[in-house]
């Protein structure tokens, strides 16, 4: 039941949009896609979190501008990494830690030009701010903040799963998962793996908190279009107390 219509951007702001694509499987579950891409100043596109890539996908961004930066934001969000490396070779290829192990466990060995490792300097900045989330056992995820648009950039971090979207027989997991809308937040299994790092994820939520983002784009399920501090606050409520 995805976000038709699909492969198409949608405006989000000047600058920003959003593309839907198709489910995916994940843990055997049915999961959407999104991807966010991001007309730099220079006219040059910033991709985070390609989707499943065809010719109507491929014709609608390029008619935005020229593929620069291709980014795998976490070690999950890299399956149509590979397609979009070998469409785009001029575009720069930045990846979270975890990326390149993930996909060679899954036989595939994407493009990697940068990894996405604190300190690491990244043309886009200070259009686009961001930072790795650390401090789980598991998951390290990369966040962004688009300025202009105040735009917080999330992947996994928090999900936000709308009855209407899901299989009927999806919703009661979601439940135990804790991540569906209207109160979308961190999945409770990934939260559990960030019970020794908690101080590291706070801080990574207050620096979110502290850029005033008025909206959050999230990859999967309803993503929030205002309020994005009072969201942020909201989702983390339990870890901000």
């Amino acid at each position: 039941m995805p976000y038709d219509p699909l492969d198409l951007p949608k405006p989000v702001a000047p600058d920003i949009w959003v593309v839907d694509g198709p489910e995916i499987s994940f843990l055997h579950l049915p999961f959407p896609t999104r991807m966010t891409v991001i007309r730099l100043r220079d006219g040059s596109l910033w991709v985070h979190s390609p989707i499943r890539l065809n010719a109507a996908v491929r014709e609608a961004v390029t008619a935005l501008g020229p593929v620069a930066h291709l980014v795998a934001p976490n070690w999950i969000h890299y399956a149509a990494l590979g397609d979009w490396a070998t469409a785009f070779p001029e575009a720069t290829v930045w990846a979270a830690p975890g990326v390149a192990e993930r996909a060679a466990s899954h036989g595939t060995t994407p493009r990697i030009d940068h990894l996405l490792e604190p300190g690491t300097a990244t043309p886009w900045e200070p259009e686009i701010a961001w930072m790795l989330v650390e401090g789980s056992e598991v998951h390290r995820e990369a966040v962004f903040f688009h300025a202009a648009s105040r735009t917080l950039i999330l992947t996994d971090l928090i999900e936000n799963f709308e009855r209407a979207k899901v299989a009927w027989w999806v919703w009661p997991l979601l439940r135990l998962a804790g991540n569906r809308d209207p109160d979308g937040k961190m999945p409770r299994d990934m939260a559990w793996t960030f019970r020794k790092g908690r101080k590291r994820l706070r801080a990574a939520v207050e620096q979110m908190i502290g850029w005033g983002p008025e909206r959050v784009i999230l990859a999967h399920g309803r993503w929030y279009e205002t309020n994005g501090v009072a969201e942020l606050r909201r989702a983390f409520r339990d870890l901000l107390r």
